[in-house]
């Protein structure tokens, strides 16, 4: 076993959850050794050619990560790790804090043909497949984001990948609309925090009427000019938002998340041109902190 490969308690946890067959009858080449080599240049950052002959064909590991990453298996995989893990109860559901996070694309993520995708069987666009790729250009050059909901234990619960000039703000409900962890017992997926944070860029009408329509008590702090704002309007402009210092003191939680994603150098750095390839990439990442708990 090499460094940074699944040890045999990890893999005793993945296993079931993996495809059993490649379709059509085909069968899989060891699953092991295509995800540890998957794992690498996730951890690394190498170009997929450059893999350890270990591995075997880098083809072979880049396809899978390809495929897994169109059809939404990565995606599957980390919804069931996620429901053991709540079954355990190992999911901090206390606080859940989003937050996002700029990461610089490399310009051999750029240049992608702006058309759909063709995916064999099905003839049409992948899971998370972005029109726009997820890329979008600043003084720094192209950068992409990812927008993350995370559990009081710093792993994440959802995540969503948008260009890097995209707010925060509005991206807070297609987040907390991501979160569904399935119960093995049966029953409605678990949806709900019992509390949720954030900064100041996630303050608005909008968010604040979601989260009480979903009776979801926050901690969001108020910026200025919208508190001068709603002084200024008297007592048409509401009441004071809600704040807990101490519960707040929490949302370096989610900040930690983020650091834990972005020791992967795949993560932290864009080197996949197409969208709904660098989601599987963050997905893996995320299986990957699952794994550990």
């Amino acid at each position: 076993m090499g460094r940074g490969d699944l040890t045999n308690d990890e893999w005793m946890r993945l296993e079931p959850h993996l495809p059993k067959s490649g379709g059509r009858g085909g069968r899989w080449s060891d699953h092991r050794q295509v995800i540890n080599g998957i794992l690498f240049r996730v951890r690394t950052g190498v170009p997929w050619r450059d893999l350890p002959e270990r591995f075997g064909s880098w083809k072979t590991v880049y396809e899978r990560h390809r495929r897994w990453s169109a059809d939404g298996t990565w995606e599957r995989i980390f919804q069931a790790v996620l429901a053991e893990a709540d079954a355990r109860g190992c999911v901090d559901w206390s606080m859940v804090s989003v937050d996002s996070t700029s990461c610089r694309a490399h310009q051999h993520a750029a240049g992608a043909p702006r058309r759909t995708p063709r995916v064999p069987k099905k003839r049409s666009a992948p899971r998370q497949h972005r029109p726009d790729e997820g890329l979008g250009r600043s003084r720094g050059g192209l950068t992409c984001k990812i927008h993350l909901a995370g559990e009081g234990g710093r792993r994440p619960l959802a995540l969503l990948i948008t260009p890097g000039q995209w707010g925060d703000s509005p991206q807070l409900i297609p987040v907390l609309e991501r979160i569904r962890v399935k119960r093995l017992g049966g029953g409605h997926p678990r949806t709900r925090p019992d509390h949720l944070g954030g900064d100041k860029a996630y303050s608005s009408r909008r968010n604040r009427r979601y989260l009480r329509r979903r009776q979801i008590k926050h901690t969001i702090p108020e910026p200025r000019d919208q508190r001068a704002n709603r002084k200024r309007r008297g007592s048409n402009g509401g009441r004071p938002a809600g704040f807990d210092k101490e519960m707040y003191k929490r949302r370096n939680e989610v900040e930690r998340t983020i650091n834990q994603l972005k020791h992967s150098r795949a993560v932290a750095t864009r080197y996949d041109k197409r969208a709904y390839v660098y989601h599987g990439t963050v997905m893996l990442a995320s299986i990957r902190l699952w794994l550990k708990e």
